[in-house]
């Protein structure tokens, strides 16, 4: 569910910044009177929709070839990302909560198990913010030549 609705805000995000680009371009075409219309095709949108950027533009800078090697490696990352925070979720934080049903409620209890728990969590978490932000969305611009790769400034 968490997925579904990162990935319609993202979509939502995108719609809004195509609009708010070619809008006042149609608008003023069509007060001026002048017989060119500049709206964007097809392929420029879905180009849009799956690089790894929110702000339209018809261009963007380009790459002349693919490094399939570095695409490789970038999943490979994400494969590693996954796997190495499934191992830690499984090996540390699951045995926190094990025995959690079959003792009765207490206060102290919770707090130890959170407490144990939050080094590992973070740790997932950071795991899965590179595996996402830093991997996934390179390989994507890779495959896409997407040459504007200012992810971090």
């Amino acid at each position: 569910a968490a997925l579904l609705l990162a990935l319609q805000v993202r979509l939502v995000m995108k719609a809004h910044s195509f609009i708010r680009e070619n809008v006042p371009r149609v608008l003023s075409s069509v007060k001026d009177k002048s017989g060119t219309l500049h709206i964007p095709r097809i392929s420029q949108y879905l180009y849009f929709l799956f690089a790894p950027t929110l702000i339209y533009r018809d261009n963007y800078p380009r790459n002349p070839t693919i490094r399939w090697g570095y695409v490789a490696t970038k999943f490979a990352q994400v494969l590693g990302s996954l796997f190495y925070a499934y191992y830690i979720f499984v090996r540390l934080c699951i045995p926190q909560f094990r025995n959690s049903n079959q003792e009765t409620f207490n206060l102290r209890g919770l707090v130890l198990c959170i407490f144990n728990s939050i080094l590992p969590g973070v740790l997932i978490l950071f795991l899965v913010f590179f595996a996402f932000l830093h991997c996934w969305l390179n390989a994507f611009a890779e495959m896409l030549r997407f040459a504007d790769r200012m992810f971090y400034k």
